[in-house]
């Protein structure tokens, strides 16, 4: 299976903003690779049309559990894939945090997404403190095995690592930590064929290191998926590895 570049633009994108997207569609010079564009949801629409053609998918950033009902201001699986969307971000540290979410939750959320076709990108990482603690791999472990049903498969998952720490700081991990993590999770898929992304201040410089340690398939990439010149960077080095 291809590897993966998908990127975070979180709550980052204005109208105007997708002229980024039109210039990574017109330059990208489509390796062998996959590319999602997660936008906020209210570009998603706009994105599918002009990505259309390009061989670039688009994701959501989040989506409810329910089908529908009275949930104001949330966003179904549905919805997302009737707007253009293919993938959608699941779990990520700062719904975790911000929004209180639970690994029981983020399984909901995940077959949820499943029933609707759309493939999922499940976000786990550690904070700094228990990876001071020693505590990365039980932490990484307990939130793989209840955020993730047993029945995920390549063709439905995508599982993204990323370091709490290392996420919009410029900071990342060792070579020999990312390297340790991914190897330890590969070992706790309950498929061995789904796409490991790692993620965290990953840009164009440290893109090649990155990509080049084993059981790393890709990058879920934040602010630098925001400019084309950075996350075609990216894309490249991917291609390149």
């Amino acid at each position: 299976m291809p590897r993966l570049a998908a990127g975070n633009w979180k709550m980052h994108g204005l109208s105007d903003d997708l002229a980024e997207a039109r210039a990574l569609a017109a330059t990208w010079p489509d390796p062998p690779v996959d590319v999602v564009l997660c936008p906020p949801a209210t570009l998603i629409a706009r994105m599918s049309v002009v990505l259309a053609g390009s061989g670039m998918r688009i994701g959501g950033q989040d989506c409810h559990a329910a089908t529908s009902g009275a949930h104001t201001g949330d966003i179904s699986a549905a919805m997302l894939a009737d707007a253009g969307a293919s993938h959608v971000i699941l779990g990520h540290s700062e719904r975790r945090a911000d929004h209180g979410e639970t690994s029981a939750q983020v399984a909901d959320k995940v077959r949820a997404a499943w029933d609707t076709g759309l493939t999922t990108i499940v976000c786990i990482g550690e904070t700094e403190a228990e990876r001071n603690a020693g505590a990365t791999l039980e932490v990484v472990a307990g939130q793989l095995e209840h955020s993730l049903p047993r029945n995920a498969t390549a063709s439905n998952t995508v599982v993204a690592y990323e370091p709490v720490w290392a996420i919009g700081t410029g900071r990342t991990p060792s070579p020999d930590e990312i390297a340790e993590v991914h190897a330890f999770l590969r070992g706790q898929l309950p498929d061995p064929g789904i796409r490991l992304l790692y993620g965290g201040s990953v840009k164009p410089a440290n893109a090649d290191s990155i990509f080049a340690l084993p059981e790393v398939d890709g990058a879920l990439v934040g602010g630098a998926s925001l400019k084309a010149a950075d996350f075609g960077g990216i894309i490249a080095a991917l291609g390149r590895a």
